[in-house]
This record gives structure tokens, sequence and C-alpha cells, in this order.
């Protein structure tokens, strides 16, 4: 490898620092716009008018712990909301901000007791200042509750009696579908006569083709449709409306060869463009999200597809979020590229006018980060897979140090966008791959269901398939092979370094599942009722004592004696879904074997590692790690 030709070693903190701006949203009567930028130490709120630089904004939160990720307007442009989670623990809370209250505290809206957590919320267009906020656990019951955002009084609105249970509501708020999990895995919807209250079952849908549930599911703002993604039958997902009368199915949206992309509403604590674009004002779909070798934009509505006709022309990357005026014509809208990461746009429909507002890492050249690219091979059973490379720039691609990244989930899927750790990895001089094995969503009902009873086993073999490919085209060194991922992706490293112990020089797990029984057995009375259609159903369920042996015969921690490849296991302390003590043990029966690993530990951290000094530190060890064994360049 010609290190000489490489671009220069760009600094871990320059990708894992806080962006300068982030997620800017417009505001309703269309003069202001909020936004996330660092400070005291995290990402805060800010707000500026529309034709203001930074210089002239006002940060209006002083969050020093975890910072803020999800905020919106209120139907009142003089107030905003956001969710809080302060301890990494999950336990979330809803804050409103008084903008024209100079040095005003937020205001914590739901100031629930210990052990209740908000786990959605929504503005609907008929109950203007009111939230809509799903809460469970404690002492309060769990259903929906209506807020009162001015004043934060709280009153129960539906009450939610059985545990597999959620409402859909029309735009006043009256309950218009329910969607009820029966223990086999199937989702079952239910129409609500508005006057008497009757539920008719309208629709049955489910199994292992939708693992976490239907998505989308939307009822329209009327209450006469449902809107969800269905398969029907083809292989790929569309989005259909179902007539809360007759139950006659009509398709919306679908892309022949191409399905509807669910990562909007499935990855949870991770920020993904959403699968339907709404208006948050009509509730009317705007547009559908597809997935494909880039993501691909479907506009449903007349005037939205000849204000998408003028977006699509200011930037060459994919439309990932927009927000408007109450009119709908004054825009802000985010690309994901991948090379120029999130870059915002303001545009005024009426006039024409348009001006890039942000760019999230202006230290960052283009030219000096990766291009990702669309691949595709069989698997060993002919299974097709897709992924991305990403190969370093100024080296010419041949034999070198690669990295397998592997993502969360597993009910995920990888797209092209801008991904921090494979350019990262890129400019260290890897090879990067990101194969979506079975199992991942985006790619079809076969391609999804092809992973039932399949942890540990084809969706491994489908990993090992995907380095020999890199291999066989030249790419991949076959002696300096790595393997990285998170969550799922690490539970994955893990399985590659015991069940295949010598086909990786290196690997990393950050905050994998050591031990699907005890993963499985530690989720919240909450989730459990849930886990029939995914872990249950692919994995395997720990109350039958078969398929409990085959569960431990599938986790990396009775396979541990296998361990001899050099091994980085990173882990939240506060992680509540991963317990530390699953890391733990890992850490120390290495040690005590004298098998190289190393630990690193962050106490302030759970499954979702989001402070930036944390996640240079942790890929400051990666980079190391990966320098150590397989041969990249480190800072």
């Amino acid at each position: 490898m010609t290190v000489q030709t490489l671009p220069r070693l760009i600094d871990v903190a320059e990708f894992f620092a806080d962006p300068v701006f982030s997620t800017a949203q417009l505001s309703p009567d269309g003069t202001r716009v909020a936004y996330l930028a660092p400070a005291h130490g995290r990402m805060n709120l800010w707000v500026r008018g529309i034709g203001e630089e930074h210089g002239d904004a006002r940060c209006v939160t002083d969050d020093a712990r975890r910072g803020i990720t999800a905020f919106c307007w209120s139907d009142d442009p003089g107030s905003l909301l956001y969710r809080g989670d302060a301890d990494g623990n999950e336990g979330w809370h809803l804050y409103r901000v008084d903008l024209d209250v100079p040095g005003a505290e937020p205001v914590d809206l739901t100031p629930l007791p210990p052990g209740c957590r908000v786990s959605a919320f929504t503005l609907l267009p008929g109950l203007p200042g009111i939230l809509l906020v799903a809460m469970n656990g404690g002492a309060l019951a769990f259903g929906y509750y209506r807020v009162d955002i001015a004043t934060g009084e709280t009153v129960l609105h539906q009450e939610i009696r059985e545990p597999r249970s959620t409402f859909l509501f029309d735009a006043s708020g009256t309950p218009v579908f329910r969607e009820a999990l029966t223990e086999e895995g199937v989702r079952e919807y239910y129409a609500i006569d508005r006057v008497s209250g009757v539920e008719r079952l309208l629709r049955r849908a489910g199994g292992a083709e939708h693992p976490l549930g239907v998505h989308p599911v939307l009822a329209e703002p009327d209450g006469t449709g449902l809107l969800l993604g269905s398969y029907q039958d083809t292989d790929d997902l569309r989005l259909v409306r179902v007539d809360a009368e007759t139950g006659e199915e009509t398709v919306v949206a679908a892309v022949p060869g191409h399905s509807l992309c669910e990562l909007g509403t499935v990855a949870a604590g991770v920020a993904h463009p959403p699968s339907v674009l709404t208006s948050r004002y009509t509730g009317k779909v705007l547009a559908a999200r597809f997935v494909g070798d880039r993501p691909r934009i479907e506009a449903l509505d007349p005037h939205f597809a000849e204000v998408y006709a003028e977006l699509a022309k200011l930037s060459d990357g994919v439309l990932a979020a927009v927000s408007s005026d109450r009119a709908e014509q004054r825009w802000v809208a985010t690309f994901s590229h991948d090379r120029a990461p999130d870059l915002t746009y303001f545009y005024d429909h009426r006039t024409g006018e348009s001006r890039l507002l942000f760019r999230p890492y202006p230290h960052l050249d283009p030219s000096e980060l990766a291009p990702m690219t669309a691949v595709s091979f069989p698997a060993r059973d002919g299974l097709p897979l897709h992924g991305f490379l990403t190969l370093p720039v100024g080296v010419e691609p041949t034999a070198l140090p690669f990295v397998l990244l592997v993502h969360g989930g597993p009910w995920t899927h990888d797209s092209w966008r801008y991904d921090r750790e494979a350019q990262v990895l890129a400019n260290r001089g890897y090879g990067v791959l990101q194969v979506n094995f079975r199992g991942s969503t985006g790619y079809g009902r076969r391609h999804l269901t092809a992973a039932v009873g399949e942890l540990g086993g084809k969706m491994h073999d489908d990993l090992i398939d995907a380095t020999e490919w890199a291999v066989d085209q030249g790419y991949a060194d076959p002696e300096r092979l790595g393997i990285y991922g998170g969550s799922y992706g690490g539970y994955a490293a893990l399985v590659g370094v015991t069940v295949t112990p010598d086909h990786f020089a290196a690997a990393v797990d950050h905050v994998g599942m050591a031990n699907l029984v005890s993963f499985t057995d530690a989720m919240p009375s909450i989730l459990r009722p849930y886990l029939c259609a995914n872990w249950h159903r692919y994995a395997g369920d720990s109350a039958d004592p078969a398929q409990k042996k085959k569960l431990l015969s599938r986790s990396p921690s009775t396979m541990v004696d296998r361990i001899r490849t050099p091994l980085l296991v990173v882990q939240g302390a506060r992680d509540a879904r991963v317990p530390k003590a699953e890391s733990d043990r890992i850490v120390g029966s290495l040690r005590a074997r004298g098998v190289p690993v190393d630990y690193l530990v962050a106490e302030d951290e759970g499954h979702d590692f989001r402070n930036p000094e944390n996640l240079i530190r942790m890929f400051r060890a990666i980079e190391r790690h990966f320098a150590d064994h397989l041969g990249g360049r480190s800072g």
C-alpha cells in the first residue's frame, strides 16, 4: 500500500465531533429556523431568523449531559418541543422551550415518576395546542395522554388495556383504528366506529415478514383509510391504503423490484430519513422512500411533486428531510450524500429563491472522502446479497487491509449515505464492505425471512461470503480481514471470532449480545410481548428447552474458548439492552487465557453512544486496534 498517495490523515475528532449544524426545521410562520448546534459541550437547540446567520442566532437550551437529538416546532411559532434522555437509560421526557421569554428554562411537560417514559408523541392538526403522548409504566395507566403544551395539564385520552395494542387517531384525536398483536406474532387491524366505539376486524398482517411490526402505519387525517406497508402478493414492500368501511386495498406507492424503506420507523435511537414524508399541517402523504443502490423518492402529492422537482435541482444527493411553513410554500430541505453529508437548503416556492443554509461538517473536504459504491453478489446458497463498498482514496484498491462493517438490528439495512465509520476507516487505508445479509430489511420478503432460525448460521455465512467476494475481486488481503459492528453487529463480530476463529485477523465488538438467552430474558416486561415475531421467531424462545439449547449454541459466550483473534470490546455501563456483565465475562475469560483483548467502558453511555468525547475515544481505540493487527494508518 502506497501510504504517500493517500489524502491527509483526518483526525478522528473531525469525523466524530458534533456537527456544526444539524436537523434544521422551519417555523410554522416561515420566519425562523430551529436547528441543533454545539453549546455547553453538547448539541443544543438554536433559533434564528430565516435570513440571519448563525452569529445572529440564539441558543435556547443548555443541556450539558446528553444533548438533544429530536425536536419539533409546536403549532405556535413561539415554542419548541424536544425529547430528552438525561441518563442514557432511555427514560425519555418531553420539554417545551418558550422562545419569546429570553432566558426561560425548558419546561418538563412529562414529569414522570421513576419507571415511566415517553414512547411516542404527535401533534394532530385538529387538536391545536395539544400533544398526544404515549406513556407507560409506574403509577400511570399505559396509554395515550393529552398534554396541554402551554400549561402542562395532562389528561388520559385513551387507555391501552391490552399490552399488545396501539391506537391510531384521526386529525381530531378520535381513535379510528386499533392494532393488536396476537401471540403468534400476527398484527390485527380493527376499524373503530366513531360513535359507538365498536370494533370491526379489517385486516391481518404479519408474522416473520414483519419482525418489528408493520411499517409504516398511518391513519388518514379523516379516518377513512389506513395506510400501511404491505407485500401483498409480491416480494416487495409497498405502501397501500385499506378502506375503513369496505376493507378494499389499493396501492398508493410501489416501485417494481424495490421495497418501501422502513428505517425511519424501526431504527430507534438512530437518525434515519422518514419512510413516508407527511405534511405536519394536514397529515397528507407527500412522498415515499424506497430502497435501492441509491434511495429513491416517489412524490405522491401533486403540489409537493412540483416542489420536489425544484428541490432536486439543489443537490445531487437524496432528499432526506423537509419542513415547511403552514402555506407549504417556504421549505427547508436536507439531502444525504456519501461525501457531502446533510447539506441543508432554504427554498421559497413562490419566488424560486434558494440558498444553502448549513454544511454540518465544513472542515471536511468531499474530495478527501471516499465514494460509496453499491455492489451485489450471491451467497453460497444463491440468495442475492446487496451491499456498499467504500475504498480508500489515492491508492490502488488491491490486497487492502479490509474491514467488514456490520449493521445492527438485525432488522435494518445499510444504504447509500454518508457513513462516518466507513469514512474514517477508508481514510486509514482500509477497504470497507457493508453487506445487507439475510434478515436485513429493504430487499424483499424472501431475503428477510431467509434469516428465520439462522442467527449465527446462514446470517453469518453471508458475512463470510461477503469477505470472500472482496478477496476474489482483489480488493481484500485475506490475511488482513477485520470485522466490526455495534449491537447485532457486535454479536456478528463475536460470532465471527468464535464460529470462524481463523477467518479474521482482528475484531471489534461494540455493545454486542454475547448471550442470546440472557439478552431476551432481560428485555423489559413492556417489550416482551413483541418478541414473538422477531427474536422468538428468528432466534428462538428460551422458555422452550429445545430452543433454549439452540440459543445457547449460537451464543458467543458459550464459545469463548475458541477465540484467539485479537478483540476490542466496547461497552456502555448504562446499557439497558446488553448488560455490562456479559462483556465483563467475555473479557475476563480471554484475559485469563492470555488472548489479546482490549476493553473500553463508557460510564455515562447506554446502548446508543452519543457523547462525542466517548465516540472519539472509542474510535481512537478502534483505529489503534486495527492498525496493530491489520496494518492500516493510525493518527
